[in-house]
């Protein structure tokens, strides 16, 4: 049963049980971030989503090129969706054999992997390539996460605000927005 309470001019939800989120984060890398982002998205049992960058060795977005793979921090539920699942949906996005490379973008920037604080990630999104019969070809990383920028605010949602830009998404259209035509 869900209710409303007021108390000092806030409100609260009140949730059952089994309306409550567990809320997981993961970041994910499948080469330019805008496409990235625009499919996470709309994926079943993704909360929300924020463009950046992961394991870089500076926290600014200043200066050269610090190592960083474009990235995009996934929150999701976890009783809606696992890793594995968002696994599946990263290899719909990517070529999983293609190292620094996805689409037009090249650098190691443009790497494709999975990072996370979570030890139980990690070895969900090793499973998964561990399980699939082309596992010695695939480049996907799947590390810990040592460091997270927040990409600027041009880069948040950037194919929402400039849909023409999907022309340049290594991500096929019909790919990109699957689950926005549900």
């Amino acid at each position: 049963m869900r209710y409303l309470r007021k108390e000092n001019s806030m409100s609260y939800l009140t949730l059952r049980e089994d309306e409550k989120k567990i809320m997981e984060t993961v970041y994910i890398a499948g080469g330019c971030l805008w496409g990235v982002q625009h499919f996470f998205d709309k994926v079943p049992g993704v909360l929300s989503t924020e463009a950046g960058r992961a394991n870089g060795t500076t926290n600014t977005l200043a200066g050269s090129y610090d190592g960083y793979a474009e990235c995009v921090k996934v929150t999701f539920d976890e009783k809606e969706t696992t890793v594995a699942k968002l696994m599946e949906h990263l290899f719909e996005i990517i070529d999983p054999y293609s190292l620094n490379k996805q689409g037009i973008d090249v650098g190691k920037k443009y790497r494709t992997g999975i990072y996370s604080t979570s030890a139980r990630h990690l070895d969900e999104a090793r499973a998964f390539i561990e399980k699939r019969k082309d596992r010695n070809k695939i480049v996907v990383e799947v590390l810990p996460l040592t460091n997270y920028v927040r990409s600027a605010e041009e880069h948040q949602h950037h194919l929402e605000r400039y849909p023409e830009d999907c022309s340049l998404c290594h991500i096929p259209d019909e790919v990109l927005n699957k689950y926005r035509d549900n």
